[in-house]
């Protein structure tokens, strides 16, 4: 794991527990607040797994050389 696959989980953690306390006391902008955050940690998190299949290959082709 790298630091944006670590960084993305805990935004998107954080934007779940966000959204439900939202709901909680009745906020749709911290609803929406929620899901921004989610949607931003989801998105954080697919970067890091680029960067952990681009190293991979480098890796695997560091190997073959």
């Amino acid at each position: 794991m790298n630091k944006d696959q670590i960084t993305g989980t805990i935004k998107e953690t954080v934007g779940k527990v966000q959204q439900k306390t939202g709901e909680l006391i009745d906020s749709p902008e911290q609803q929406a607040k929620g899901l921004a955050k989610q949607a931003e940690g989801l998105a954080q998190q697919k970067v890091g797994d680029v960067k952990e299949a681009a190293k991979d290959a480098a890796d695997a082709v560091k190997k073959r050389i």
